[in-house]
């Protein structure tokens, strides 16, 4: 076969752009209170007429990053990809990682742009070109914020009456206020509704274990994060005394932290974030140490648009490991700017539909009023 490709396309042109959407009631977790989704959007265009989205969600607790940081460092990081190929991904993450040390929310938007166009490229949808198939019941369980048990309580009962499969819970102050929120909404949703629990580092090592053993009655799946999460050997010590699993999420931002995780045994499951691991890429790279570990694997968000979440449920379908979905952060958003991309079908249920690359886009009207930066 002689074929030849006669023209390599290049990125003509990087839009950085600021995403504000309003959460429906502000959404309170043990490090903070979060009112809005500030997010930033990526697009990258090719002079042969492509352009990849991608989008991230920012959590200044978590990453250390905010809107206006990504904004600025995003800026820096299109300039330096003008020019160059945009399908040789490995080698442009290598370039963003040189140039940028850590903040891997904004290199997640670079990720998922780049990933968008391949796949355009293609002419398939992103899951089929990571080698998946549409073919899944993807249902994602709802997330109950901090706060007073009646409250958490009434909010466990609602989204049990709207169909979700499980809720997660939000924890992580003393015990005795923790087993109380957790005895209140047991009793709102019956004996056996799925129950997970997020502590989201709020506990030291002695608290956690009191509190995780305490609420063994309780028939909990998991617990996400019950200590801080620099403590990896302390981690194994929880694990080793808790009666319910324990989910790394914080302590896991990329591929090196999985394996650490996992060779000292600190964890029973992982957490992938797109926003932590600095996008798809890596987020490949933790599922295959979470497979060779035998360490299944949930997805979970921040403040993410449709956009982001779309994203995400192509790694799902891409990927076996991948078996508990916490995919709810557009349905808490008061506006959705997405085009296309992933449907809600109730009872917790999301359905892709079959498009080239992520499938889905931003509403330009939504956007008019956004601060952008776009550089050629």
């Amino acid at each position: 076969m002689t074929g030849q490709i006669t023209h390599h396309a290049s990125i003509s042109k990087v839009e950085i752009i600021k995403l504000n959407i309003p959460y429906k009631e502000p959404f309170v977790i043990s490090l903070g209170v979060i009112p809005a989704a500030t997010n930033v959007i990526v697009r990258i265009h090719t002079d042969d007429g492509l352009t990849g989205t991608g989008e991230c969600a920012p959590f200044v607790y978590i990453v250390g990053e905010t809107q206006e940081t990504v904004f600025e460092l995003g800026g820096k990081v299109g300039r330096l990809l003008l020019g160059k190929d945009p399908f040789a991904i490995e080698e442009r993450l290598r370039e963003i990682d040189r140039a940028v040390k850590g903040n891997p929310t904004m290199k997640s938007a670079f990720d998922m742009a780049l990933y968008d166009l391949l796949a355009l490229r293609a002419d398939m949808p992103l899951y089929r070109l990571l080698g998946g198939s549409n073919d899944r019941e993807v249902c994602t369980d709802m997330t109950i914020s901090l706060g007073d048990p009646d409250l958490m309580s009434r909010a466990a009962l609602a989204f049990r009456k709207d169909g979700f499969p499980a809720i997660k819970v939000k924890l992580g102050t003393t015990c005795r206020e923790d087993l109380a929120r957790i005895r209140a909404i047991r009793e709102a949703v019956g004996p056996d509704y799925p129950i997970r629990i997020d502590a989201n580092q709020g506990w030291d090592p002695a608290t956690a274990v009191e509190t995780l053993k305490a609420l063994e009655p309780y028939g909990i799946e998991h617990c996400e994060e019950p200590i801080a999460s620099w403590n990896n050997r302390e981690l194994v010590r929880v694990r080793e005394n808790s009666p319910i699993p324990i989910m790394a999420d914080e302590s896991l931002f990329d591929h090196h932290d999985a394996f650490r995780l996992a060779a000292i045994g600190a964890c029973d499951f992982f957490n992938l974030k797109l926003s932590k691991s600095g996008g798809i890429h890596k987020a490949l790279k933790i599922l295959s140490v979470a497979e060779a570990a035998g360490i299944r694997c949930q997805v979970g968000c921040m403040s993410e648009s449709r956009f982001a979440l779309t994203a995400l449920m192509h790694l799902v379908l891409a990927r076996q490991n991948i078996i508990f979905y916490d995919m709810d952060s557009s349905l808490m958003l008061d506006a959705d700017p997405v085009t296309g991309g992933i449907q809600y079908a109730g009872s917790g249920r999301w359905a892709l539909p079959d498009h080239p690359g992520i499938g889905a886009g931003f509403d330009e009207a939504y956007l008019k009023s956004m601060e952008k930066n776009i550089l050629t």
